[in-house]
């Protein structure tokens, strides 16, 4: 197929999603530009050591990783293909006729980063997401991570956060993260799912002939089950750490049987040693670009794509966690259709026909997630009033009731400004969503994981160094994305032989 020539896109994000947009999109004709705020491509899910200390069988560590080599030997060999390693896009501007994205490049903690300005025909946006993590009493000691950090550490950096680790929280990604702290000889105390065996199988198995199609994901689970079996880890649903305890680390957490709206049941606490904590309670969808750009929202906050994976802005495509949690099938195949489209290629060739039954069958996924293990509003019960919601600012449970009932104000711009919570570093990217839903549930136990409006947006996308922000040059003057060096991918970037 053959797309618009000379037509330039540029993809954010080098994950899954990213990487199959990119390819796609070359394929069609286009000159194509990868950004990623990585050194090495593969984003969270094919995360990986890097080319200076290679694992000897990477292979073994990894699904898919013949379909990685695959698109990144592409990338590399493709003469219209540039990758920018190390690339943080801090903000995105609309403009009459497309958008700006103006970016540095250089380590994210380094001064005197690279200033580039990208202004490309198409923008295919593929960030990602980052664990979502509910709050606990004790969830701010040292040893208790997001899942996502736990195994980021275990397959990046062959680290284990901790020697007697406990894994709790909800979704299936529990299961890898399990298994990649086993592989760094940590010992998995237990994998504790908060859903119970009811939505489980009601999430999972209605209308069970869909599943047909996802045969590479039963064997997935098939394997993460063995291993947990070879090592003696049990997996408990219904189950949620509802405290952490120690003296300047975690020593112990606290666990609860939880009923149908994960309301701790009385009576069934009990106490399990441990140096280390991963939670994750699902994922949040990384909008900050999406939503500078004016990209429409659904209500559950995820991107809004018609077929093509065009969202409601021109010039601008979505694929990827961002239009729904449904795995890295589901983002290797919207990736696919975004890119070819973007690039102005045929969606009507047999090609691109079957990528995009494979996303149709893939997107299911998302919704049965949600059905599974979707956040319920009982995990309120669980808080107390000197749990430390937002981390940043150390602002408790109660400092939230106390303001809103000396303010008697619940509105989230009112009670974030008289609190300090979300107010932070982070900017309310691990809080936002719980102080959103703990304001509009008042207390009552009935808040869930469905909308948050407003908690998404931010004027600069990343943490940026305010040296850095005073560097820029002014928008007139930044020069567009020519203005250092393009290299086509770097051996920085390239998958090592196994």
């Amino acid at each position: 197929m053959s797309g618009t020539p000379s037509r330039h896109v540029v993809v954010v994000g080098a994950g899954p999603a990213g990487l199959a947009a990119a390819h796609a999109a070359a394929r069609a004709g286009a000159r194509v530009t990868v950004l990623d705020s990585a050194d090495v491509l593969g984003g969270q899910y094919w995360r990986h050591l890097p080319p200076t200390r290679p694992a000897a069988r990477e292979h073994v560590l990894h699904h898919k990783w013949g379909t990685y080599r695959e698109l990144v030997h592409a990338l590399r060999a493709h003469p219209a293909v540039t990758v920018v390693p190390s690339a943080q896009v801090w903000s995105l501007e609309r403009l009459d006729d497309g958008v700006r994205l103006n970016v540095l490049v250089g380590e994210p903690d380094a001064a005197g980063r690279a200033a580039r300005t990208f202004k490309p025909d198409a923008l295919v946006l593929a960030p990602g997401a980052h664990d979502r993590t509910l709050p606990f009493p004790g969830w701010q000691l040292p040893g208790v991570y997001s899942a996502g950090a736990a195994q980021a550490l275990a397959k990046g950096e062959r680290v284990a956060v901790g020697r007697r680790v406990v894994v709790a929280g909800a979704g299936p990604f529990l299961l890898p993260v399990a298994s990649s702290l086993l592989r760094t000889g940590a010992a998995v105390v237990g994998v504790h799912e908060a859903s119970g065996l009811g939505p489980l199988a009601r999430g999972w198995l209605d209308r069970p002939w869909e599943l047909l199609g996802a045969a590479g994901k039963a064997g997935e689970l098939a394997g993460y089950v063995r291993e947990l079996v070879r090592h003696r880890v049990p997996w408990r649903p219904g189950e949620a750490v509802v405290a952490a305890h120690g003296d300047g680390q975690v020593e112990a957490v606290t666990i609860a049987r939880l009923d149908a709206r994960w309301t701790p049941v009385p009576g069934t606490e009990r106490q399990v040693e441990a140096d280390a904590v991963a939670v994750s309670h699902g994922f949040t969808p990384r909008l900050e670009l999406a939503v500078a750009a004016g990209c429409a929202l659904t209500p559950a906050r995820f991107v809004v794509v018609d077929d093509a994976q065009a969202t409601s802005v021109p010039g601008v495509w979505a694929a990827g966690e961002i239009t729904g949690i449904g795995g890295a099938d589901a983002a290797l195949a919207e990736g696919a259709v975004a890119g070819t489209a973007a690039a102005g290629g045929d969606l009507r060739s047999a090609g691109a026909a079957r990528t995009a039954r494979a996303r149709d069958r893939s997107r299911g996924f998302a919704a049965r997630i949600e059905a599974a293990h979707g956040i319920r509003g009982g995990w309120v019960r669980w808080l107390r009033d000197d749990t430390v919601v937002c981390r940043c600012e150390e602002t408790t449970y109660g400092r939230l009731r106390e303001v809103v009932d000396l303010t008697g104000s619940r509105e989230t711009r009112s009670v974030k400004l008289t609190s300090r919570a979300g107010l932070g570093p982070c900017q309310a990217r691990m809080c936002g969503r719980t102080l959103q839903e703990l304001l509009d549930d008042g207390g009552s136990g009935a808040a869930c994981g469905g909308p948050a409006p407003g908690v998404d947006r931010r004027p600069v996308v990343v943490p940026v160094r305010l040296g850095d922000l005073a560097a820029l040059p002014a928008p007139s003057a930044a020069p567009l994305e020519p203005s250092l060096p393009t290299t086509s991918l770097s051996a920085a970037s390239q998958p090592q032989e196994t």
